[in-house]
């Protein structure tokens, strides 16, 4: 039996495992990410400096700072510190720094629409 999902990569509770509750949060921290995701920036290079509960951001490929080594992933401020995501072909996000939906291409995050301001 696998370890995690295979479309969400969430972690299964496995038999006779101790500590099941931090299982049960990763999953939790996942889902609240990733479910009706917004995106602060969708090509974020430098990390903010002082990023609230649950922001998120799609990274540039070479972002710097506490993001270095993590590119094209998301990165969302949980707990303290950062979790990173790897985004999957087909997701949706709203940018709230471009004002539009977008969609992971598997390479890159493009425009579905946007709004006016």
């Amino acid at each position: 039996m696998s370890e995690q999902t295979p479309n969400l990569a969430m972690p299964f509770i496995m038999p006779a495992q101790a500590q099941k509750h931090v299982t049960h949060n990763e999953a939790i921290e996942l889902l609240d990410t990733i479910v009706q995701l917004t995106l602060e920036d969708s090509d974020a290079v430098t990390p903010p400096v002082l990023p609230s509960e649950g922001e998120a951001w799609a990274l540039s490929a070479s972002p710097t700072g506490d993001w270095a080594g993590q590119g094209g992933q998301i990165a969302t401020w949980r707990g303290g510190g950062w979790l990173f995501v790897t985004p999957r072909e087909g997701w949706m996000a709203w940018v709230k720094d471009d004002a539009e939906l977008q969609v992971f291409t598997g390479t890159a995050w493009a425009t579905l629409a946007s709004v006016g301001t």
